[in-house]
């Protein structure tokens, strides 16, 4: 076996910028459930032995502490409430109550709803979350505003609202999107240069097709996710775009847009195939993710695992550009002795 030369946040940073890593970096998303099932069969008391163990190069994530107006319990602070919800193999937070449902008017919203504040939030302590983990990648601030939306005002209304109240899309989304900016730029300001990595998300997806029309997300969407992506790029910072789903379609409006990194390649999903995303858009954005846990890590062997990881490093990573990962968070479905060989087969066969 090869030897390590680079540290995770050198292994990150050779690929974001078009160099050669040592190996490809791997990159960890789970449940709470599925990273305390996999703990328990690797005989691990703390997440960084998992990590190790694996060789994963994890990444830190940065925050502020909340100080503002006291919250009632499974409150968030636009006043969603949130309830956890059993599914049999893992617990999910829905939200059960959205505070601008009961309003039919853009007038309505304006006098009756008061938004928050990045003044709600303390900043200060950012630098201590960072204190001796220099080897590694820093993601900080970011943004997601149409899901926080559908949370505002209910997942079906929300939907409508794009066709029947668009003034009411625009006025919701430009205060989110302010919040977001301005919650992201205290981060930066906070630990100037370090933060390598801002998610600039929003699901777009489904598993057939786009589930809004390409006018509506040039419209709502991306001129308030360019901004975004401008600031990111202002500090330094990569901007890595999560999407779920068949998003083809869209794909070259969010290279045009700035994005530097996608996710999660779920290439099941209509019109994904690896081979034409990576001949397509390979030159211009660094592939994350691509091992699915749709099927592959949840029902399939430990030999169906180990070729699709191969497969992945293959087509995505051939010439570089891949960051080897699921396709989203690993469920507890999902057996310990198939993520294990996720990250096994991509130890052994990543090297260049």
């Amino acid at each position: 076996m090869p030897k390590e030369t680079m540290s995770p946040k050198e292994r990150w940073l050779a690929v974001l910028n078009r160099q050669k890593p040592d190996r490809i970096p791997m990159d960890y998303w789970a449940t709470e459930e599925a990273t305390r099932k996999l703990m328990n069969y690797l005989k691990c008391n703390r997440k960084e032995e998992l990590f190790k163990h694996l060789h994963i190069d994890y990444v830190i994530t940065v925050g502020p502490k909340y100080t503002g107006p006291p919250l009632p319990p499974d409150t968030d602070i636009f006043g969603c409430r949130f309830r956890d919800v059993n599914y049999g193999t893992g617990v999910y937070r829905e939200c059960i109550y959205h505070p601008l449902a009961k309003y039919k008017t853009l007038k309505e919203i304006k006098q009756n709803y008061q938004w928050p504040s990045a003044d709600w939030y303390d900043y200060s302590e950012i630098p201590s979350q960072i204190e001796g983990k220099e080897d590694y990648p820093i993601r900080g601030g970011g943004s997601e505003p149409f899901l926080t939306y559908k949370h505002l005002r209910g997942q079906e209304q929300a939907f409508i609202d794009l066709i029947l109240n668009p003034e009411i899309v625009h006025y919701c989304l430009d205060k989110l999107f302010d919040l977001c900016y301005q919650n992201t730029l205290r981060i930066y300001e906070a630990i100037p240069g370090k933060v390598m990595i801002t998610y600039v998300a929003e699901d777009l997806g489904s598993q057939e097709d786009l589930m809004y029309s390409p006018g509506q997300i040039r419209e709502f969407f991306i001129p308030r996710m360019k901004r975004m992506m401008d600031l990111a790029h202002q500090a330094g910072a990569f901007v890595f775009h999560h999407s779920d789903g068949a998003i083809r379609k869209i794909i070259p409006d969010m290279i045009k847009a700035g994005i530097d990194v996608l996710n999660p390649i779920q290439w099941r999903c209509k019109g994904m195939d690896r081979e034409g995303l990576k001949q397509d858009f390979g030159d211009k954005i660094i592939f994350h993710g691509g091992v699915d846990n749709q099927w592959t890590l949840a029902f399939g062997s430990k030999e169906d695992v180990q070729k699709e990881v191969i497969d992945n490093l293959h087509i995505l990573g051939k010439g570089g550009g891949y960051i080897l990962a699921p396709c989203h968070n690993i469920q507890a479905v999902s057996p310990p002795e198939n993520i294990v060989t996720m990250y096994q087969t991509g130890y052994k066969y990543g090297w260049y």
